[in-house]
C-alpha cells in the first residue's frame, strides 16, 4: 500500500479518521491523500427561488475556496505525524462518485463514521465501501489514537468477499503482532463453480509470511454481525477485517445484515472489501 486515500468530513480539522490514516501511512511508508468533497448541487436544486439559489451557489464557492486553502495546513499536519508525502484534494460532486474515481489511483480508502449521523452514515460510508474496488477502513468516531496493530481479527467464511478482504489487508497483516481467524459458517461458491479442494486461507496467509490462530464462531446469518463484533472484542482486536456484502437495487445499495450491523455498531476500525 503506497498511496492511502482518506475522506475528510471537514476541511478545518482532521479528527480520528484522518489521524488513523496518517498513522497507518507512516507505518507503511505510504503517501497520504486527504480528500474533501463539496456536494451542494442536490440541495440547491431543491429550491425554486433564483435569488436563494444564487446565494447558495455563492456559499458553495466560498466553501470550496476555504477547503482549498487547507492544503498547506494539511500537509504540515501530516508531516507532523511522520507521513513522508501528502497531498490535499478538493472535489465537487457526489461523495460516492468522487471516492470511486479517486480510488482508481490509490491502494486503500480510509473513512470515518459521521458522529452526527450514526445510522445515516451508512449511506455515505457503506456506499463508498460497496462502490469502490479498494479495501476500505471504516473508523468509528469514538476510536482513540494512537494506532496499534498488536492483534488483527479476520472474519472468515470462505466467501469471495472474505478472500478479497484478507488478500487486500496483507500489507497491514504483516505489521500485526498477532492474527486470528474468526471462522463462521462457510459460504459455498456458486453452484455453477466447483472447487476441489476449497481455498485454503491458512496456506495463503503462510505463503505471505503470516501465521494465524483460529477461533470458531457459531451464529446464524441474522446474528453474524453481532457475533463478529463480540468475538473481535473478546480477543481484544485492534482491527477487524471482513468482506462487505451488498448489491444494487434500483440504483440503491442493499446491504447484507452482517455488513450493516458492523458498519453501524463497530467500536473498532474495520477493513472491508466488497
Amino acid at each position: 500500500m503506497r498511496d492511502i486515500l482518506a475522506y475528510a468530513l471537514r476541511h478545518d480539522a482532521w479528527p480520528n479518521g484522518l489521524r488513523f490514516a496518517a498513522e497507518l501511512a507512516a507505518m507503511l511508508e505510504a503517501r497520504l491523500c486527504g480528500i474533501f468533497v463539496n456536494e451542494p448541487a442536490a440541495a440547491i436544486a431543491a429550491y425554486d427561488s433564483a435569488m436563494l439559489v444564487a446565494e447558495l451557489l455563492a456559499l458553495a464557492r466560498e466553501e470550496v475556496e476555504a477547503a482549498r486553502a487547507a492544503a498547506a495546513p494539511f500537509r504540515a499536519w501530516a508531516s507532523g505525524h511522520a507521513v513522508r508525502g501528502s497531498e490535499w484534494i478538493v472535489a465537487e460532486g457526489r461523495v460516492g462518485d468522487v471516492l470511486a474515481y479517486a480510488g482508481n489511483w490509490h491502494d486503500l480508502l480510509v473513512l470515518e463514521r459521521d458522529p452526527d449521523r450514526p445510522g445515516g452514515s451508512v449511506g455515505v460510508v457503506g456506499h463508498a465501501v460497496l462502490g469502490t474496488d479498494l479495501p476500505c477502513v471504516v473508523v468509528p468516531a469514538a476510536w482513540a489514537p494512537p494506532l496499534r496493530l498488536e492483534h488483527v481479527a479476520l472474519a472468515w467464511n470462505g466467501s469471495a468477499e472474505s478472500i478479497r478482504a484478507i488478500h487486500g489487508a496483507l500489507p497491514i497483516l504483516r505489521l500485526a503482532g498477532r492474527v486470528t481467524l474468526l471462522s463462521g459458517r462457510r459460504k459455498e461458491p456458486l453452484s455453477a463453480l466447483s472447487w476441489h479442494p476449497p481455498f485454503d486461507v491458512q496456506r495463503h496467509l503462510e505463503a505471505h509470511g503470516i501465521g494465524a490462530g483460529e477461533r470458531p464462531i457459531e451464529a446464524d446469518d441474522a446474528e453474524a454481525g453481532r457475533a463478529l463484533l463480540d468475538a473481535a472484542a473478546s480477543v481484544r482486536a485492534d482491527l477487524l477485517v471482513m468482506g462487505a456484502y451488498g448489491r444494487t437495487r434500483f440504483s440503491e445499495y442493499v446491504f447484507g445484515g452482517a455488513t450493516r450491523q458492523v458498519l453501524e455498531h463497530a467500536t473498532l476500525p474495520v477493513l472491508m472489501q466488497h
